[in-house]
């Protein structure tokens, strides 16, 4: 079965604001960034169960070229993102999404 990815409200905000960061920086940055998303996304929704659980039932995956993580749950046929999360921020900050 391959999921299908589905974002929390807190973890879209989060994304935007990396793509609008990344556009600052220089131009195609955040398009790129998008990219490098929809590819881990892809690799998450192919076998999401082989990611580490940090949490009860909450997975996260590691983004290869971009310093983010993106933690989810697996849901039915769903993978719901619940935060996209650059890994030098402390990550007890999204616990209180879960």
């Amino acid at each position: 079965m391959i999921f299908r990815p589905s974002f929390g409200r807190m973890a879209r905000k989060e994304y935007g604001a990396a793509v609008r960061w990344y556009d600052k920086h220089r131009r195609g940055l955040g398009a790129e960034f998008e990219a490098e998303i929809q590819r881990t996304l892809a690799r998450a929704c192919e076998a999401p169960r082989r990611f580490a659980e940090v949490v009860a039932d909450v997975r996260r995956i590691r983004m290869h070229r971009f310093p983010f993580v993106i933690f989810f749950r697996v849901r039915q046929d769903r993978l719901i993102v619940l935060a996209v999360f650059h890994a030098r921020r402390d990550p007890t900050i999204w616990h209180e999404r879960t």
